[in-house]
């Protein structure tokens, strides 16, 4: 993932800006009942992607991969639409508890950009349905230049998208955040249909941290930098999620991306821990061995 990148992280303020007023509004109304869950993963299983990760030997990425994380970001989605049989045979690889987040289809989002895609949509719809109770939720990103002016092309889209079927959208344009009249219009419309609010974090846009929640379950995209500062970048968030959950967050997705991509397991170990330590969670990290002893793991 290159978007967002700089030629030097270090000059780079990562701080976490403070929450929009409305996303403890958001909190304080979810339901008190459901009990708080987290999905924290890759963007895809591949034993080149994930170079050093895997052990000599292993003969299925996914079937090791599915035992050290719990989730996916599913970007092949984006691509490819996969058959059921396909899907059936992921499905056999991996644990009960395992949750995958496929990627709306590009043809959707970047092709068509929403205009008449009735048709396409009920068929990416049927493949996420084929994912039964392993599927998490869908997630669909916009082109850097689909801005405001598209809003009545997004509000047409995600009146037509299926209600049971949980949805989030990352929009990158700045105006969608920057102007105040917009992003108002906008947070009402995901609001009323129960559409999640991506956060992006990445060096070159701090822009997209807009902290504002849409619904009791968030979405972040993490996209680190090879840099010192990602390690502390993630204890904050480790801290900032402590705090929704208070709030009344009910779900996390945590979804880890990174320049050079074998790094990216002993980040989300890093993750997990000061997670665990913050927001009193109990999930396994990654069996990785870490080159930084530094880190306490």
């Amino acid at each position: 993932m290159k978007f967002g990148s700089v030629k030097d992280p270090s000059s780079i303020d990562f701080s976490l800006p403070q929450d929009h007023p409305d996303t403890a509004v958001v909190l304080q109304n979810a339901s008190s009942t459901q009990p708080f869950s987290v999905s924290v993963g890759c963007t895809n299983w591949g034993r080149q992607q994930l170079q050093g990760f895997y052990p000599r030997g292993t003969k299925d990425e996914l079937t090791y991969y599915s035992r050290q994380f719990n989730s996916i970001e599913l970007n092949a989605t984006y691509y490819n639409q996969f058959s059921v049989e396909q899907i059936q045979k992921w499905l056999a690889k991996t644990p009960d508890d395992f949750k995958f987040y496929p990627k709306v289809h590009r043809n959707i989002t970047h092709i068509k950009r929403l205009q008449q895609v009735e048709a396409s949509v009920n068929d990416f719809a049927q493949m996420a349905y084929s994912f039964e109770q392993k599927l998490g939720g869908c997630f669909a990103q916009l082109h850097n230049d689909f801005s405001p002016k598209d809003f009545p092309r997004l509000q047409r889209f995600i009146e037509y998208w299926p209600d049971e079927l949980p949805l989030a959208i990352e929009l990158r344009h700045t105006d969608w955040f920057n102007d105040e009249v917009m992003a108002t219009q906008l947070y009402r419309l995901l609001e009323q249909h129960q559409v999640s609010n991506i956060i992006t974090d990445t060096a070159g846009r701090r822009d997209l941290l807009h902290m504002r929640l849409t619904t009791p379950s968030a979405l972040i995209r993490y996209v680190g930098t090879n840099h010192e500062s990602d390690y502390t970048r993630l204890e904050a968030w480790a801290q900032r999620i402590a705090g929704w959950k208070q709030q009344g967050l009910q779900q996390l997705q945590f979804f880890v991306h990174q320049f050079e991509e074998k790094e990216i397991p002993q980040l989300i170990a890093h993750f997990i821990h000061h997670l665990n330590q913050h927001a009193g969670t109990t999930l396994s990290k990654p069996a990785y061995e870490s080159p930084q002893p530094s880190l306490g793991l």
